[in-house]
């Protein structure tokens, strides 16, 4: 895998397919597979009696008898919601009640978890959710669109569980297991990394030239290699158009992305542009051509509609046509990862999570941030990369409470292969020049993934590898001070020493502690955190 938490996967299960037969002789197969850390299973009709036919509904179901505790959010089209532990099937808020989105997280008994969740959706493939309207206990798959239509044959996407303790659960790569593999022949043209980002602390900040021209500076200065311009490039004004933007970014060493709107959610009045560029075919390589020869590596798009068939076409062919033009692609607005990472690996990362994007919108994130920070390792990132914009040391529109300990392991915490870096540039050129160093030098791809402790909500250490060194973020996701508590032997082995990066006195303060000798094997270090705080550890 050339993103996601793992470089090298292990795709090794049993598969058993059982045929069923019908009073009119109409047969379905399923095929199971069994793995270590889960089950997977999907639908298979063969020799339909017409030219078209049609699956009207799928009756699978998973019964969550009340009690049981579960992370699961109501369904939106962008998947932009929180998780909050529950113990009943009743819906939380008025916004589609009893329709609840992917991935949901179960513990049926003390200890042991199920992740719900679907995998490879093919083109005229809709996508599904879970529904239990009729039945509060009993979460039924019900696809977006009413039918799906299909000719001559059926496969429907794999119903995904993984299973097992919460470390099975975050180290999992069951998801792009499932998924077909890469269609990419040439992948030297797919490069992750760290970019700034304009859009948190300037909102549509990129129609400012000069104002984008601070983000390439960033950049530059903090040896990130991409800027993203983001929406409204398309009327940039006060010195430069978007073209002067980008052959200035290669006139500093950085890569441009840009943004576009997906022609398919939100086009109303005051709809951010560029419109429509992407949608038929034919525009669609006019623009990716156009891009290619000005030296863009990719593009972020934005605002789609639900998940039915059409829209899950409409992605496959925008990632399609990418390759062929070497662009890499960010979906924001959009629907989960299901496994496309694998299949089209210039799938860099996905949004479909409630991030710090919201403080410059509402002022819900505040006082739920650190809680929520630390249910998502446990829900959302699980199935792929997320686009959280993880990072921010001061404020947008609306203020985060959570400490800088807390804010500088998000990019650690939460797995994205684009890891876009959100906060204004004077905040970064004034953090501790040890911070700054970490952030300059910090992976968005691993080698070796691994849950160290935790329980959605409360508490989560993640460790990362990238070569021999391990990077190693916490988090605190109360609003009581913690202390978080790992062992780095179980990590290295040998390990030589390690640089903490601590809550200092304060909320907005650091404490750092560099060169720790680790001469004791068994030894477990113990990292007190203020109230939603947090840490960082960097073993070499």
């Amino acid at each position: 895998m050339l993103t996601g938490k793992r470089r090298y996967c292990t795709n090794n299960g049993t598969e058993r397919i059982y045929q069923f037969e019908n009073k009119d002789k109409q047969t379905l197969r399923v095929a199971f597979r069994t793995y270590n850390d889960g089950v997977v299973f999907r639908y298979l009709l063969d020799e339909a009696n017409t030219d078209i036919a049609f699956v009207t509904a799928e009756l699978t179901s998973y019964p969550i008898p009340d009690g049981v505790n579960r992370w699961m959010h109501q369904y939106t089209i962008d998947y932009e919601g929180f998780f909050p532990l529950a113990t009943d099937g009743e819906s939380q808020g008025r916004r589609n009640p009893n329709l609840w989105g992917y991935p949901a997280l179960v513990e049926p008994l003390d200890s042991l978890f199920v992740l719900i969740t679907e995998a490879n959706i093919r083109r005229g493939d809709s996508g599904s959710r879970l529904c239990n309207g009729e039945k509060p206990d009993r979460y039924q798959v019900c696809t977006t669109d009413e039918k799906v239509a299909f000719d001559q044959t059926f496969i429907s996407p794999w119903r995904v569980l993984i299973i097992g303790s919460l470390a099975d659960i975050v180290g999992s790569t069951l998801v792009t297991n499932v998924s077909e593999p890469s269609k990419i022949t040439h992948t030297d043209w797919i490069v992750p990394g760290v970019s700034a980002w304009i859009y948190w602390a300037h909102n549509y900040g990129s129609k400012d030239f000069r104002l984008v021209k601070e983000y390439i500076d960033l950049a530059k200065n903090m040896q990130w290699p991409y800027n993203l311009i983001d929406a409204d490039w398309d009327v940039m004004q006060n010195g430069g158009t978007v073209e002067d933007a980008i052959v200035y970014a290669q006139q500093q060493g950085i890569k441009s992305m840009i943004w576009y709107n997906s022609g398919t959610s939100w086009i109303g009045p005051g709809a951010p542009g560029p419109l429509y560029r992407l949608n038929s075919k034919e525009n669609r390589e006019k623009e990716y051509a156009k891009l290619q020869n000005m030296g863009v590596s990719g593009i972020k798009v934005d605002f789609f509609a639900v998940d039915g068939a059409e829209m899950m076409n409409y992605y496959i062919d925008l990632l399609e046509d990418a390759a062929n033009y070497k662009l890499m692609i960010n979906f924001h607005g959009a629907t989960i990862p299901r496994g496309w990472q694998r299949t089209y690996p210039h799938l860099m990362t996905v949004e479909a999570v409630y991030g710090a994007e919201w403080y410059n919108n509402l002022p819900f994130l505040t006082e739920r941030a650190a809680a929520h920070n630390a249910t998502i390792p446990f829900t959302r990132n699980v199935i792929g990369s997320m686009d959280y914009i993880p990072g921010t040391f001061s404020d947008s529109q609306h203020p985060h409470i959570t400490s800088h300990g807390h804010e500088l392991a998000l990019p650690v915490v939460f797995e994205s292969a684009l890891q876009y870096m959100p906060d204004r540039p004077e905040t970064y050129y004034t953090l501790p020049d040890e911070v700054k160093t970490l952030l300059s030098e910090l992976p968005t791809t691993w080698d070796d993934t691994r849950l160290l402790s935790g329980y959605p909500g409360t508490d989560v250490i993640i460790a990362r590898r990238k070569g021999d060194i391990w990077y190693i973020g916490g988090l605190n996701g109360t609003n009581e001070a913690r202390t978080l508590h790992f062992t780095p032997a179980s990590l290295t082995g040998s390990a030589k020493t390690i640089t903490l990066f601590k809550d200092g006195t304060s909320e907005r303060s650091f404490n750092i502690e560099n060169n720790i000798p680790l001469t004791d094997a068994n030894r477990t270090l113990s990292v007190e955190c203020l109230p939603r705080g947090g840490f960082v550890a960097v073993i070499r």
